[in-house]
Formats: C-alpha cells, structure tokens, sequence
C-alpha cells in the first residue's frame, strides 16, 4: 500500500507543478508586456521590467497554487484512469476513502507550501520589487491624496509628501493635538530618516507653536530633531504592499496599530483571515479532482469533465475576490465570510465523493 501511496503522490505532484508552471509562465509573461510601457522613465530598462516581473513571480505562486492542484490533480488522475491504473488499485483493495486520505495528505502538503510562499517568499519577493522599481524608476511612494500619506499615531497627526527608495521620508509635517483635539503645535521637517528604536532624525524643521487661548503662535526653526513615533518603514512599506500581499504577522501588527488608533480594520481583517484560510483550498480542491476522475472512465467526455474542474478552479478564485469586497462593502464577520469559499468546496467534495462511492 505504501508503495502505491508514493506512486499516486508522485504522479499527482508532478501534473501539479506542470500546471503551476504553465500559469506562472502566462501570467509573468503577461505581466512583462503589462510593463513595457514603462521602459524609458528615468532607469527603467528591459533588464529591470524583468526583474520587477520576476520578484513579482512568487505572489501569483501563491495565488495560483490551489488552482494548480485542482488542474494537476484532475490531469493526473485522469491520465491514471484512462490507463485503469485507478481500477486496478480498487481491486487490490485501496478503497475510494483511502483515495481520499493519500490525496488530502498531499493537498496538506502544497497546503503548508502555500503557507511558506505566502508568509515568507511573496511579502519579503513583493516588498523588494516595489522598491527595485521606485529606484529604476526614479520614483517616489506617495499617498492616495494629493497632499501625501496621511498616517495618525495617538495624540499625532502625520502628513508625508513622499517616501523615497531608500525608505527615508521627504516633506514632513507633525501635528500634536491637545485636549479637545485642539492643535498644539505644528512641526516641518524637510526630510526624516529612521534610526531605529521607534525614533526619526528630523533635518530642516521648522515648529510652529500654537499658544493658548489664540493668543498666536510662536515659530522656530532648527537643523535636525528628533521625532519619536510608532510609524516605522515597514508600517508605511504597507502602503506599496496590497493587503492580501501582506503576510499574517504584517497584517496582525497593522491591525494592531489601527485598533490602538481607533481607525476602520475591516478590509485588513478580511485580508488577513483570507490569509489564513486560504491554504485549506488546497486539501478541498485536491478532493474534488478524485470524483472527476472517477466520473469520467463512466463517460466518453472526458474533455468535458476536465474543462469542468478547470472552470471550477477558476471559479473559486472569483468567488474569493467577491466575498472580499462584498464583505468590505457591507461590514459582514471577516472570519465567517472568508471560510465560506473553502467550506463551499469542502461541501462540494464531500458530496461528489459521496455520490461517486453510492453509484
């Protein structure tokens, strides 16, 4: 039985990273022709589109990873199939619930494979193509508004014109809010850079105090301060990173910082219990590909049940994205509404399995 479980495991595994590989391939290249309008602003050259497209290769790893196995699980026990390797195995005894455990344990695997692609190669592969192309680019990060980033931390206010390439900061502006949300003071600085341990040297900075009672302010100018603060560079780097680019302690320490702060977490909420049920699609689609296969050395149309599961791998990944923003646009409990995608396969697995073993 063994020996027949690592048979199986080999071949499901192969058809799967085959797959993987064709998607990878599409979508980089894709990626690629996306990026050649760009070549020729400021150092962007051929060799650093490519580059950028590389680095950004192992995010649609981990996006496209359950529907790899969905496809490559469906090809290879098809190819088992129509060679009656899957009949032979049934009579000498693997029953269709063994089927069922050796596939899951593989699903676990890529399952935990996703975990590791999406906790540590994408954020840190994504983090550095954003900064590889701001520097080829000669670019800067900026807000979504037209004064910059806007970032509160307590009892501040910060406004950031722009972040440059090496993460140092460019046209600062503090504001220290009083009892009653009245402004303090007021703090510019033309340029920051971080020196760690929650500190920012300040250089050109200019403080406008805000006496009480508005009997005026005072103004005073210096060449370097020191401006302590809970915003880091990893904090801000979150702004060039999508959510559901972000790994899971990224997003636990953003969530953080945005509860401390009062300010809304639904749609990091939502990204990270993405995140961390995300991986489950793997042991369902593997699942379903069993009855798929089974199904079809029953039928001539065998092109049919395959274009089936592929359009179901599709499928799952639009449903993924609808429930994201639906459950931002309607403040739905992030935790159940991002299960429901990988409990609607588990469902699905279960039933076909069910029908296939009765018929």
């Amino acid at each position: 039985m063994m020996r027949l479980a690592w048979y199986l495991t080999r071949e499901v595994a192969t058809y799967i990273f085959a797959a993987l590989m064709v998607l990878l391939s599409l979508f980089v290249f894709f990626d690629l022709i996306g990026e050649l309008g760009n070549i020729g602003k400021g150092g962007y050259s051929f060799a650093a589109a490519t580059w950028y497209v590389l680095l950004e290769a192992p995010a649609h790893v981990y996006e496209l990873l359950p529907v790899s196995v969905l496809i490559g699980a469906v090809f290879a026990l098809s190819t088992l199939a129509g060679n009656s390797e899957i009949v032979v195995m049934r009579a000498a005894g693997v029953s269709l619930a063994q089927f069922a455990r050796w596939l899951a344990l593989v699903g676990l695997i890529f399952a935990l494979l996703t975990v590791l692609i999406g906790e540590v190669l994408a954020p840190a592969a994504t983090a550095e193509a954003n900064r590889h192309r701001m520097k080829a680019t000669k670019s800067v990060l900026a807000g979504n508004f037209r004064s910059g980033i806007w970032v509160k931390d307590g009892g501040q206010i910060v406004n950031i014109a722009a972040m440059l390439p090496d993460l140092s900061l460019r046209d600062v502006r503090i504001l220290y809010l009083g009892r009653g949300t009245t402004l303090d003071r007021l703090l510019e600085a033309r340029a920051a850079q971080y020196g760690g341990d929650g500190t920012w040297k300040l250089s050109d900075v200019r403080e406008t105090q805000f006496l009480p009672d508005q009997a005026g302010t005072t103004l005073k100018t210096m060449p370097g301060a020191v401006w302590k603060s809970e915003v880091s560079p990893d904090m801000l780097a979150v702004l060039m990173v999508k959510p559901n680019d972000m790994s899971v302690m990224a997003l636990m320490r953003y969530l953080d910082h945005l509860d401390q702060n009062k300010q809304r977490t639904q749609r990091y909420d939502l990204a990270l219990w993405s995140k961390i049920f995300y991986p489950l699609a793997c042991i369902s689609m593997i699942l379903i590909a069993l009855p798929f296969a089974l199904l079809q050395r029953r039928s001539s149309n065998v092109g049919v049940r395959i274009f089936l599961g592929i359009l179901l791998g599709v499928g799952f990944n639009f449903l993924n994205r609808v429930v994201m923003h639906v459950g931002d646009l309607y403040s739905l409990p992030p935790m159940l509404i991002t299960l429901l995608p990988s409990a609607v396969l588990f469902g699905l697995a279960g039933w076909m399995l069910w029908r296939v073993e009765r018929a």
